[in-house]
């Protein structure tokens, strides 16, 4: 069972939610290869030292090699992630990074229910 989230757990992970969104968006096209990645949830260790992102990518086909190009990047997402939040956190957290299916899975009992 996940225990309850501090606020202050619930405020970085916001904050590592906009961040890493805003990095994305800048610099990752070359990590998107033309898809589109959305970060859906961020989940803070209560000490901070792991982040785990989940990120939605569409269209769904494209989401394995997507997923591979952000892992590989993990370094890099990090460093920039970073840069933006030293002022809150004294260790920047490690990234776990996750592929959130629930659209895929949304999509597939839509289209069983037609």
């Amino acid at each position: 069972m996940e225990q309850q989230q501090t606020t202050r757990q619930q405020k970085i992970a916001r904050q590592i939610q906009r961040d890493m969104a805003e990095i994305l968006q800048r610099e990752g096209a070359s990590i998107a290869q033309g898809a589109m990645i959305t970060v859906t949830t961020v989940r803070v260790s209560p000490d901070f030292g792991y982040a785990k992102i989940y990120f939605s990518i569409f269209p769904f086909e494209r989401s394995e090699a997507v997923m591979a190009a952000l892992e590989q990047n993990n370094w890099f997402l990090r460093r920039e992630l970073g840069k933006r939040i030293r002022n809150q956190l004294k260790v920047v957290p490690e990234l776990q990074l996750f592929l959130d299916d629930s659209l895929e899975y949304i999509e597939n009992i839509d289209n069983l229910l037609k």
